[in-house]
């Protein structure tokens, strides 16, 4: 599976952004696709993930109620919609993938296949 992230970009703090991650590959759709970040002088950590089948999403704590996860399986597309963000979700954000609910996607081991990250930064 490859991952193809856009729509990282500047923000002020409150403001929102949107970014998406296409990907290609065989049986996408099986999947749970998700995202991952690193912010400067941090560790990688989870973000949030959502299931092959769509239902199923799993948040991080410091981002559960300001950002939702969606996919478009006809596209092969994940979203991810922050809201309200902090300049603590400044960070390179990394689409990610793996044969596991959205809930495994939150432990790194599950994870098989990175994208390249796009770097969203939130001002004060």
């Amino acid at each position: 599976v490859q991952l193809q992230a856009s729509g990282g970009g500047s923000v002020q703090a409150g403001g929102s952004l949107r970014l998406s991650c296409a990907a290609s590959g065989r049986s996408v759709s099986r999947y749970g696709l998700g995202w991952s970040r690193q912010a400067p002088g941090k560790e990688r950590e989870f973000v949030a993930a959502i299931g092959p089948t769509d239902i199923m999403t799993y948040y991080a704590d410091s981002v559960k109620g300001r950002f939702t996860i969606a996919r478009d399986n006809s596209k092969n597309m994940v979203y991810l919609q922050m809201n309200s963000l902090k300049p603590e979700d400044t960070a390179v954000y990394y689409c990610i993938a793996g044969r596991a609910t959205a809930r495994d996607m939150g432990d790194t081991p599950n994870i098989d296949f990175w994208g390249q990250g796009t770097l969203v930064t939130v001002s004060s």
